[in-house]
């Protein structure tokens, strides 16, 4: 009994350590759980519905999650002490000095993130320049960039593409030393000594909202140049990679307002890729209702 108790001490001890380490090189820090969640609770989850914006930490109390991020020691420290059950850290991601952009290469999907932003650097022209890179215990890698500090790059769940989410303005990024669930979160071998690098101008284009398209002209792809896109996305599908592409697609272009459009043409696309007519419009239809009633990233 007395090894399990003093576990969770020695793991937030390191956590803590690990925490304000980070805090010197300038990134706000927060105590995370065992889960990857904040490990304060918030002090509102009890109290009615609000009838107003959500609180920010403006009561002053903890527990409003990335909004308690801080660089101050002694801060940390008081996060920390009211969370003797926390075994790790996450670091706010859109903050000065760094304004930080996390780059989630996720392995539990049946897509190859990799690939998949490899394709993304040779279609639009950049290069991800060396930076540091962190290792999950499931495989996955995150990869840390800077943004410029007059943009606000959004949190997103696969919309740059299959298997890869964003960490930007609101999020965090599970900092390397802290042990989850499944284990210990670490920085790539070769990569502890740098800073992160600025994100590539092309890929911030990609990161940021699209501008909503206006309806196309008769006879043309919906959305122009960025339906067309879509439409090569699909038609470059491999052999069970046919409805995530299509799904993906799909979701894209009802977030950019040109789904009901583009629909004919990913219809036909998916056709062209071996779906029959009837799997590509309940995979448009699927991904239709998924966009309209779920919030943005």
């Amino acid at each position: 009994m007395a090894t399990t108790d003093r576990y969770p001490r020695q793991a937030t001890t390191l956590a803590l350590a690990h925490a304000l380490s980070a805090a010197e090189r300038g990134l706000a820090v927060i105590p995370l759980s065992r889960t990857k969640l904040p490990a304060l609770r918030s002090p509102h989850r009890d109290a009615p519905e609000p009838t107003g914006p959500p609180c920010h930490g403006e009561c002053g109390r903890l527990g409003h999650g990335v909004y308690d991020a801080s660089t101050d020691p002694a801060r940390i420290r008081e996060l920390f002490a009211a969370a003797p059950w926390a075994t790790g850290y996450g670091i706010a991601c859109g903050l000065p000095p760094h304004h930080l952009i996390g780059v989630d290469l996720d392995t539990k999907s049946d897509t190859d993130s990799t690939a998949a932003l490899r394709e993304l650097a040779l279609r639009h022209l950049f290069t991800i320049p060396p930076t540091i890179v962190v290792l999950t215990p499931s495989g996955g890698r995150h990869l840390w960039l800077t943004g410029p500090p007059d943009v606000v790059v959004p949190n997103s769940a696969g919309r740059l593409a299959p298997g890869i989410d964003i960490r930007g303005a609101g999020g965090y990024l599970v900092g390397p030393g802290s042990r989850t669930a499944h284990g210990v979160y670490a920085t790539a071998p070769g990569t502890a000594h740098l800073t992160p690098a600025p994100c590539p101008r092309s890929l911030l284009r990609l990161l940021l909202p699209p501008p909503r398209s206006s309806r196309p002209a008769p006879g043309s792809t919906a959305g122009g140049a960025h339906g067309r896109g879509l439409v090569q996305f699909v038609l470059a599908a491999h052999e069970g990679q046919r409805n995530t592409r299509l799904f993906w697609a799909a979701c894209r272009a009802y977030e950019d307002g040109i789904g009901p459009e583009l629909t004919e043409d990913l219809v036909d696309a998916a056709v062209r890729t071996g779906l029959t007519a009837r799997e590509a419009r309940g995979t448009i239809t699927s991904a239709a209702r998924m966009t309209t009633h779920r919030p943005d990233p």
